[in-house]
């Protein structure tokens, strides 16, 4: 829709009738409303463009042609009228208003003043004739019905391939409100029900079936199955999915029957999460276009004031007729309208958001576009982000008592934690079908590892610095430890009172794609620092692996904030940080730009600036690239729109070009612009 236009509403949903709010449409609750809102704009915007042309031909056939018609002044008169002051009369509701109560003429003013003042004058010879001789008598001046009629018709040409252009540009969110299940098997007092997904509530265990969509986001109670991911995260291998396991909705459920439990439905599930950072993303403005805002209003008051010396030099100094004069202040005024310069930065916003939805990037807010120009250095969280997020224990040793006992103290003391690596110890101990201890007085030590009392004993499993010092240990623990930890392993240690009782070592690979991105980030003039709280010795062999020269390791949650702050302290450029966890979310905040990886945790995913939601690292290079041609082609767009007023406006004023020529040249720039955005379509290629 244009900028300024407000006649327009939203109109309802021909396939239910329900009024259109485009705001409220959420993942199966009446998706066919977008859509639907889409078309019946661009049939209203076609059927006014037509009908407005077709009551210009008459008035455009007697100025080009030796065509006469019965009572062709009247024809002319009311027939334009209705093309100017009913299909063309958004431009006086959004035009006028402003003018009148604040002073603050926009793009729609030249329009209306610019076709008002050319029927009015053309009505008013009109109408004098008519006085003195009848409907029939010859005007008493120069008529411009035609003049209106045409530069409303055209520019109404241009908003009818405007709407059409940004409905390609919207498709990515069609696409993903057409990913959501439509239906859900509620499973009520022992029977299977079939209700729409907007009826699914918390807590409603549902049954679905292989081949079938999840329709909300839930936990696995019941069955076993491989699940279909991509359409959402984009993971193309099937993930297996069992009980207590998480499912997203609108993935698709291959082999198995499972029953879930409905954990978060409507606007709190995944998928409407990313529709709506979407749709913010695509209605919020960037700096630039504020800048732009206030340009062109200082720019309108100055083709006013140019369309008024322009009549007074031309009547007043040169002695041309009143209606020549006329005609070149309409035609300064119509060939300066800033329609393109109003397009040209939401219009490449919005393709940008939808291409980079389409690539699975989620692109928060406008003025992130300007901000990554000027990224010098990225800061990337370890476990999850760089590496796989996913370790698994490669070393285990038994220090003292038996090994059942030890896996046993080891799961219990883990069952409550979700961090990956607490996830690998569990699943270790479980694989060697050891049942997890009952753990009382269970405590967290952020970064460091978990606390808890099994049968009044005290005892820890993480790093060695959660015993106190590391050095209370024996030598032979000491030794053993550095031995791993040079190799990049992980050690967790299993102790009670500084007495280890096990050590497990863990080795969670980097992820394929993390090498090849942080080159490709370095060929860019973009320097990567990998920030973690994992020992030195883990760190820069990850570092190492992946091409990372700058390690800051040992960092404690709490400090990561810091840390970036420090990172942007010393550098000229801009510092953005990506991470996935929920210990991220204060350096995501921190960091001048915020890349959540969108596998990670809703706390990272909401503080993030831009999202990668299929959690592939290469995205955030092409997430950086996106961006960075997206503000490459607003630049575009403005200078093209800045470039046509200020070489067209000097034409107009030496009388060069009439205001039906003047409104085609309008159109013809609206419409470059927008073609001009839709280039971005094809950028950065998935």
């Amino acid at each position: 829709m244009h900028p300024n236009e407000t006649s327009d509403g939203p109109g309802q949903c021909a396939q239910c009738g329900m009024d259109l709010e485009p705001a409220a449409i959420e993942p199966g609750e009446h998706a066919h409303h977008a859509a639907a809102e889409r078309d019946t704009l661009i049939r209203r915007r076609f059927w006014r463009f037509l009908l407005a042309a077709i009551l210009t031909l008459p008035a455009l056939a007697v100025s080009v042609t030796p065509l006469t018609l019965p009572y062709e002044g009247a024809v002319m008169l009311v027939t334009v009228a209705a093309v100017v002051f009913w299909f063309g009369r958004e431009f006086f509701i959004a035009g006028i208003p402003p003018f009148i109560r604040h002073g603050k003429p926009n793009m729609d003013t030249l329009i209306a003043v610019g076709t008002a003042a050319a029927w009015g004058l053309s009505a008013y010879y009109t109408v004098v004739a008519w006085l003195g001789g009848g409907l029939t008598a010859e005007p008493a001046g120069e008529v411009f019905f035609e003049t209106a009629g045409v530069i409303v018709t055209l520019i109404l040409l241009g908003r009818y391939l405007e709407a059409r252009s940004k409905r390609r540009a919207g498709d990515a969110i069609a696409k993903l409100l057409e990913l959501g299940s439509k239906r859900a098997r509620v499973v009520r007092g022992g029977k299977e029900t079939d209700v729409d997904v907007a009826d699914v509530r918390v807590g409603d265990l549902l049954r679905v079936r292989p081949g079938e969509k999840i329709p909300v986001d839930g936990t696995v109670v019941e069955g076993r199955s491989a699940v279909d991911e991509s359409l959402v995260t984009g993971e193309s291998v099937p993930v297996e999915k069992g009980e207590g396991d998480t499912v997203i909705g609108a993935s698709l459920n291959a082999d198995g029957t499972l029953l879930i439990r409905a954990e978060k439905v409507g606007s709190d599930t995944v998928l409407a999460q990313i529709v709506r950072m979407v749709r913010e993303a695509q209605s919020s403005q960037a700096p630039i276009e504020r800048l732009v805002d206030r340009v062109s209003g200082w720019f309108v008051w100055t083709v006013v004031a140019l369309a008024a010396a322009t009549f007074a030099i031309w009547f007043l100094v040169l002695g041309a007729p009143f209606e020549a004069s006329f005609i070149n202040l309409v035609a300064v005024l119509i060939i300066a309208c800033p329609c393109a310069l109003g397009l040209a930065t939401p219009m490449s916003v919005l393709v940008g958001t939808g291409r980079g939805a389409e690539l699975g990037i989620i692109i928060r807010r406008a003025d992130v576009l300007e901000r990554t120009r000027q990224i010098t250095t990225i800061a990337f969280d370890k476990t999850g982000t760089i590496t796989s997020g996913h370790p698994k224990v490669i070393v285990f040793e038994l220090l003292s008592g038996s090994e059942d006992a030890a896996l046993r103290l080891a799961a219990g003391l883990e069952e409550h934690s979700e961090h990956p690596l607490a996830r690998a110890v569990r699943g270790f101990a479980k694989r060697r079908q050891a049942k997890p201890a009952r753990v009382e007085r269970w405590k967290a030590a952020a970064g460091r590892g978990v606390e808890g009392t099994v049968r009044h004993a005290r005892y820890f499993v993480g790093s060695p610095a959660l015993a106190g010092t590391f050095e209370a240990f024996d030598k032979h623990t000491v030794d053993r430890v550095r031995h791993l930890e040079e190799k990049g392993v992980t050690v967790l240690v299993l102790g009670k009172r500084g007495r280890a009782i096990a050590l497990f070592g863990l080795r969670d690979e980097p992820k394929p794609e993390a090498k090849r991105t942080i080159a490709s980030l370095g060929k860019a003039g973009i320097t990567p620092v990998l920030i973690t709280g994992d020992n030195r010795s883990v760190a820069e062999a990850v570092a190492a692996e992946v091409g990372i020269k700058k390690v800051l390791a040992e960092v404690s949650p709490q400090r990561k904030a810091e840390v970036v702050g420090e990172l942007k302290q010393g550098t000229d450029g801009l510092v953005a940080m990506v991470g996935d966890g929920i210990n991220d979310a204060p350096a995501l905040a921190e960091a001048d730009v915020g890349i959540a990886i969108g596998t990670g945790t809703d706390v990272a995913i909401e503080t993030g600036d831009l999202v990668l939601v299929r959690g592939d690292l290469a995205k955030a290079e092409t997430a950086i690239g996106l961006s960075r041609a997206t503000l490459r082609n607003i630049k575009q767009n403005l200078g093209w729109a800045f470039g046509y007023n200020t070489l067209l406006i000097p034409v107009a004023m030496a009388g060069l070009i009439n205001p039906a020529l003047a409104a085609g040249a309008m159109a013809f720039s609206s419409l470059s612009v927008v073609l001009n955005a839709l280039r971005l379509k094809r950028s950065a290629a998935g």
